[in-house]
């Protein structure tokens, strides 16, 4: 997300609560800051652990209260790839319509656009008669690293998963 469009994904957040009559602590805001500070996708206990560091008085029940905020403004999407813990993208705002590869071995998540799986999506939809309101496509796979090198820089213990 361009810093114009975190900006303003922020800012219609703030909105958004200020709709809801909820207060902006100090620990809600560290929260938003850094929702709205990364690209990466998180789970709840890495927002724990990344907003403590801008507010180490954050706590994990308004991290988990103010998930599921996040999602019902529509900014941030929950993710579920079939793993221990959801996941939650921040990219959801600016990029609504886009597809992930989920590394089985390491966890990590790539994100990608395609305009030939969009041009499939039109195609098909057109011709069963549906218009697309929203698409989800998730590859899961194994990163080469891990294959190639017998071990992954985006786990550490990437190597004991095999």
């Amino acid at each position: 997300m361009s810093l114009t469009g975190k900006e303003e994904a922020k800012k219609r957040f703030m909105e958004f609560l200020a709709e809801k009559n909820l207060r902006i602590t100090s620990q809600r805001q560290a929260i938003v800051d850094t929702v709205f500070d990364t690209e990466e996708h998180f789970t709840a206990e890495q927002l724990l652990e990344w907003a403590r560091k801008k507010d180490p008085s954050v706590s994990r029940a308004t991290v988990y209260r103010t998930l599921p905020l996040f999602t019902e403004s529509g900014l941030v999407k929950v993710l579920d790839f079939g793993k221990d813990s959801k996941y939650y993208d921040p990219n959801y705002a600016d990029h609504p319509n886009h597809n992930h590869i989920i590394c089985q071995d390491c966890d990590r998540i790539v994100e990608f656009e395609s305009k030939q799986i969009e041009e499939i999506e039109s195609e098909i939809t057109r011709k069963l008669g549906f218009s697309v309101a929203s698409q989800k496509l998730q590859i899961t796979g194994q990163c080469t690293s891990l294959k190639n090198k017998g071990e992954c820089k985006n786990k550490s213990d990437c190597s004991s998963a095999r």
